[in-house]
């Protein structure tokens, strides 16, 4: 295979990978995992300034590898929705870029560096 269709069938993924990029909903917001606490466990700082212990569900635990400092999409509980969650969703370094420079994460940018 030639180098020029190696090089658009990539262009053509990346295109696909920013096309379907997850925005949150009613009760899901961004968040940035800072700690891995064993047992599918994490600890998430989320956007909407609460810190929160979350999950990742069953039907997720071997598709969702995730690790420190990973931008991952939370869904709150409806019970103690202020301290748990669960781990819905991983942002790609290409979809990160994408929704910074649709300002998505305008907040991420002033609490720290990413």
């Amino acid at each position: 295979m030639s180098k020029k269709k190696e090089l658009a069938q990539k262009q053509e993924q990346l295109q696909r990978e920013i096309s379907r990029v997850k925005l949150p909903r009613e009760k899901q917001h961004f968040g940035v995992v800072d700690q891995r606490l064993g047992a599918s466990r994490m600890r998430v700082r989320c956007l909407d300034g609460k810190n929160r212990i979350c999950r990742i569900p069953g039907r997720l635990k071997r598709r969702l590898w995730v690790r420190e400092g990973d931008l991952v999409l939370v869904e709150e509980w409806d019970l103690g929705g202020d301290e748990k969650g669960d781990i819905v969703f991983k942002y790609r370094p290409s979809q990160i870029d994408w929704l910074k420079r649709k300002g998505h994460l305008k907040q991420l940018e002033e609490i720290e560096e990413f």
